[in-house]
């Protein structure tokens, strides 16, 4: 049976405070945004300097409002994973779909992606559709990292009591006095990065009673290992992998 976490009244009203300021926020900022695609229009042909600066001066703003949609989008969806639903589900069916899904712009971006999918690896106990998510942001993490493009090399297997996902890129790798920060919330060393990815990315490994671990070396690429335990215990469920009361 599907088993859900369940929530707490203090958290559900403090995540409908929330996403009820991101909403308020989003708002004006779209009509901020209208109004300023209308005085574009005006200054479609600028002529004198001071029209080119006033152009592109809107244009800086504009780019603004898209950043901090992006923030307030990434914030709504952290929000909205506090619920999860887990069901026994095979990791590789999970990580193949996911790949199927970006292979077309990790080609358009020159990535080369390389998979070895382990046999044999027991159902565990997940919610697809979040953990799609969490893969999704390390991959887009990965391609980012690979301007040039690369390979990501994508790897699942059972080590003892562990299933391990591990993706690893040919990018420019992450300082060392950065790695101990990427999973801090807003942090990111994206020059617009929201900081908000692997923060939702730890949140969900560790809602399904897992561990993600970075390893990074500059110049030569990172690698991200997942594991999940086979009989984990899980936020609300009482139930291991293998259907077996724990």
């Amino acid at each position: 049976m599907p088993a859900q976490r369940p929530e707490t009244r203090d958290w559900s009203e403090l995540a409908a405070a929330v996403g009820g300021l991101a909403h308020e926020i989003k708002n004006p900022l779209s009509t901020i945004n209208l109004n300023l695609d209308l005085l574009k229009e005006d200054w479609a042909e600028p002529e004198t300097p001071a029209e080119k600066r006033s152009r592109r001066k809107i244009e800086i703003i504009q780019r603004e409002i898209q950043r901090l949609n992006e923030i307030l989008n990434s914030f709504l969806q952290l929000v909205r994973v506090q619920d999860i639903h887990l069901t026994p589900q095979h990791v590789n069916a999970i990580v193949d779909e996911m790949l199927h899904f970006v292979a077309p712009e990790a080609a358009a971006k020159g990535v080369e992606i390389v998979k070895y999918l382990g046999s044999d690896l027991p159902p565990l106990l997940i919610d697809a559709k979040l953990f799609k998510q969490a893969m999704l942001n390390l991959v887009l993490n990965a391609e980012d990292a690979m301007e040039g493009g690369g390979q990501l090399t994508v790897r699942t297997c059972r080590q003892g009591d562990d299933v391990c996902i591990e993706l690893t890129d040919t990018g420019k790798g992450i300082a060392p006095d950065a790695l101990g920060k990427i999973f801090d919330a807003y942090y990111s060393t994206k020059k617009n990065g929201t900081g908000l990815g692997l923060p939702t990315t730890r949140w969900i490994i560790r809602q399904h009673g897992g561990t993600i671990e970075a390893l990074s070396e500059p110049g030569r690429g990172s690698r991200f290992i997942v594991r999940i335990p086979v009989h984990q215990q899980v936020p609300g469920s009482a139930e291991s992998a293998d259907g077996q009361k724990t």
